[in-house]
């Protein structure tokens, strides 16, 4: 469906001098920095294929997708979706895929929803009989009937986010795209918003490429992660296999009623006594332990039983944390 072979985006800018006289220079010099975004990466994805293609900010994750989907030109190196080129044939490719950016929307903001999707199927020359079908989908799996008469700049943004999911598949793609699909959503709306993208791949076989920094989108919806840094492919394989070998440490901060005295709670590490630790300031009491070990539940559970407990965070490792520990060759 997807094959990437030596996939490589160099950017060229006229080298800046700092200071007035550096900025006359900067205007006639013909010096260039060259800065390589994504270095010689090559990865094949199936058909069906749920992928979660991470990294921090900056790793050359949107700067791929862009060449995949057309909007950009490789350096050097090849892109096939589903048999084409993306970027020597934007509109075959626009008819075979959708994409969803977080913080952007392809909504029309003064119009109903419902006019917004009956504008792309005229785009996507969707006939009136498969249009009806798909929407009829579309508006019970993501549970759109609520709102769909409204105007776009009246809905809230998990509602904008599901219009922008269903105006992405509209046309039924084979490949869609979803750029932080849940960032800055609530946790029910984003279950919601995780059970549609669940329900579409398994009625469809949809290929799906999602790019987060939500561990939880990676956990509930990839099977198999692609990891970049600095440009360059870092691992490709098993989601369980990389949070189980890089994302297992993870804290639990309580906060009690009283204050805390740190030999009294010294019981908990009879669970794991290599890994768990404990720090205590007043009342608030921080345990980090390894989560292939034990479980969050087991260490509330029986602090709960020694301590008058007010409130908690559980605290786990962010995609930038365990990027670094692959980059760092920290197992």
């Amino acid at each position: 469906m997807i094959e990437v072979k030596n996939l490589t985006k160099e950017f060229r800018m006229n080298k800046k001098y700092p200071g007035f006289r550096g900025a006359v220079k900067s205007f006639f010099t013909r010096e260039q920095t060259v800065t390589r975004a994504v270095d010689d990466v090559s990865f094949h994805i199936d058909e069906g294929e749920v992928v979660g293609y991470i990294g921090a900010n900056g790793a050359g994750k949107s700067t791929t997708i862009k060449m995949m989907t057309g909007i950009l030109t490789p350096t050097s190196g090849e892109v096939h979706v589903n048999g084409i080129i993306p970027y020597e044939n934007r509109q075959k490719n626009a008819m075979d895929i959708g994409v969803v950016f977080g913080q952007k929307t392809q909504l029309w903001w003064d119009l109903p929803l419902s006019e917004t999707f009956t504008l792309l199927r005229d785009i996507y020359e969707v006939d009136q009989k498969r249009f009806a079908f798909q929407m009829d989908f579309l508006s019970e799996v993501l549970e759109l009937k609520d709102f769909i008469l409204q105007p776009v700049r009246t809905l809230s943004l998990g509602q904008r986010m599901r219009g922008d999911l269903a105006a992405a598949l509209i046309h039924n793609p084979k490949v869609i795209y979803l750029d932080e699909p849940t960032i800055g959503l609530d946790v029910v709306v984003k279950e919601s918003v995780r059970k549609a993208i669940r329900k579409i791949n398994e009625t469809y076989g949809t290929t799906i490429i999602l790019t987060t920094h939500d561990l939880m989108d990676i956990e509930e919806l990839s099977s198999r992660i692609i990891i970049i840094d600095k440009g360059r492919m870092l691992y490709d394989g098993n989601a369980k296999h990389i949070k189980e070998t890089y994302g297992y440490m993870a804290d639990i901060e309580i906060q009690t009623v009283n204050a805390i005295d740190l030999s009294e709670v010294q019981f908990i590490k009879a669970l794991d006594q290599e890994f768990i630790m404990l720090q205590a300031e007043e009342n608030r009491l921080k345990v980090q332990f390894n989560k292939n070990r034990t479980t969050t539940t087991e260490i509330t559970k029986r602090l709960m039983g020694k301590l008058d407990i007010t409130d908690f965070t559980i605290h786990e490792p962010s995609i930038e944390d365990i990027v670094k520990k692959i980059y760092r060759n920290e197992v």
